[in-house]
């Protein structure tokens, strides 16, 4: 911040803040914190509603209540809704000041998922807008990127961003696709016996020269080409590297390029490489590319959103079923092993064979491998399946609202996103 004085006054709804300048720079709310970065006035408005220079006050015409819970986050880390409030109209304010749901209490979150499961409010385009402004690198020091830049990162990562994102975005779903065949059909026999006949015929020492290898490196061509540039295009590479997405693209990439380099040291047919175990492994990790689907469907990306944002409640389900099993297990062994060593059922002699029999119970799957032959075990068979039934449907409600509220979040994104598409081509 380049004008004003060193103390700032923050005045919302009418309730003024007053704070020293080194304060804002670092201030929790992402909102308050831009205003460092400014250096003009006109930067400024583009933050705030008004600004008065002699005061160096920054107006902002927000529920003032709202922001005095939010202050109270801000001095003591925890984030409850206000009294007699709307949850959504509160989590609108708090989308304005740039702060997430993750930041509220957990039972606050709970509130927040079922209000928005039974109805769901589309925020505004100013907090859409708000949110992907504040999501900009802090260090660029308020510079932005050309704008042919911005719409190349947007084409490679919003697949409705633009006609070329969704053209590309087909394209790469095409690949996908013939990846995928191409992987499965290589594993069946009258596949394998014919590419042996077709190598013997053409004397093709290498993979990479029969056809197939041919459609697999083109593939491969394409998602290297495609991962380069949206790294290139990319805002933070570091954040670039660590998203889960990218992580998956690397996984699918990278067994390609260690098997090719593998075949040129070692200089092997194409029937020795196949038969390595490591190699093997490697080819199935090709079965990553069908993740890289979640950047074009909806579904797939609510899936991954809803357990990102349940894992509490998945590990409290893994808690139930290793409980369970515990229990269950030990009294299956000691009923059906335990109790007569010589003419016990032999299924049962250890304890994890028991909690194999316990998993598949509890889920209702019974494989029937393995099931009691005595009148107890059986009883504690019937326990073990009414309770598995009880035990995983605890946390489904929260998980289903959870879900709900990820796709209505990602559906109406895509929306906006088509809207903003749509207009584009109509100028």
């Amino acid at each position: 911040m380049k004008f004003g004085k060193s103390v700032c006054i923050i005045n919302v709804g009418g309730t003024k803040y007053a704070f020293p300048k080194d304060v804002i720079k670092d201030f929790p709310l992402r909102r308050v914190s831009r205003l460092h970065s400014c250096a003009s006035e006109r930067e400024v408005l583009e933050v705030c509603d008004d600004y008065d220079r002699e005061r160096n006050e920054f107006f902002f015409d927000r529920h003032s209540e709202a922001f005095g819970f939010i202050m109270l986050y801000v001095k003591y880390g925890k984030l409850r809704f206000v009294p007699h409030m709307c949850e959504l109209s509160f989590y609108n304010e708090m989308i304005y000041w740039g702060l997430e749901s993750s930041h509220l209490e957990f039972c606050c979150q709970r509130r927040l998922d079922d209000r928005m499961s039974d109805s769901y409010t589309h925020f505004t385009e100013e907090h859409h807008r708000t949110a992907d402004e504040f999501s900009t690198d802090a260090s660029s020091n308020g510079k932005r990127d050309s704008k042919w830049l911005e719409r190349m990162r947007r084409t490679f990562e919003e697949p409705t961003s633009s006609l070329a994102a969704q053209i590309l975005a087909s394209v790469s779903v095409i690949f996908v696709i013939v990846s995928m065949v191409i992987l499965c059909a290589s594993t069946l026999p009258d596949w394998k016996t014919a590419e042996s006949n077709f190598e013997e015929e053409h004397r093709y020492t290498d993979s990479l020269e029969h056809p197939s290898g041919i459609i697999e490196a083109v593939c491969i061509g394409w998602f290297t080409a495609e991962c380069i540039v949206r790294f290139i295009v990319s805002r933070d590479k570091c954040e670039f590297v660590r998203r889960p997405l990218n992580i998956i693209d690397l996984l699918a990439i990278t067994p390609y390029y260690i098997s090719v380099t593998m075949t040129v040291l070692t200089g092997e047919n194409s029937q020795l490489q196949r038969a390595g175990v490591t190699l093997r492994v490697l080819r199935m990790m090709r079965i990553f590319w069908v993740i890289k689907l979640a950047r074009h469907f909806l579904g797939l990306q609510t899936l991954g959103l809803t357990l990102k944002r349940c894992y509490r409640e998945m590990v409290m389900l893994l808690v139930f079923i290793c409980v369970a099993m515990a229990i269950f297990g030990a009294l299956a062994q000691l009923l059906e092993h335990g109790l007569d060593l010589e003419s016990g059922n032999e299924e049962y002699a250890s304890i994890p064979a028991a909690c194999w029999w316990v998993i598949i119970s509890m889920t209702t799957v019974g494989y029937g491998d393995m099931y009691p032959i005595t009148v107890p075990g059986r009883v504690l068979g019937g326990l073990c399946v009414v309770s598995g039934i009880v035990l995983l449907a605890l946390p489904i409600t929260f998980i289903y609202h959870s879900f709900v509220q990820c796709y209505h979040e990602l559906k109406f994104r895509s929306a906006r996103c088509t809207r903003s598409l749509s207009a584009e081509f109509l100028n």
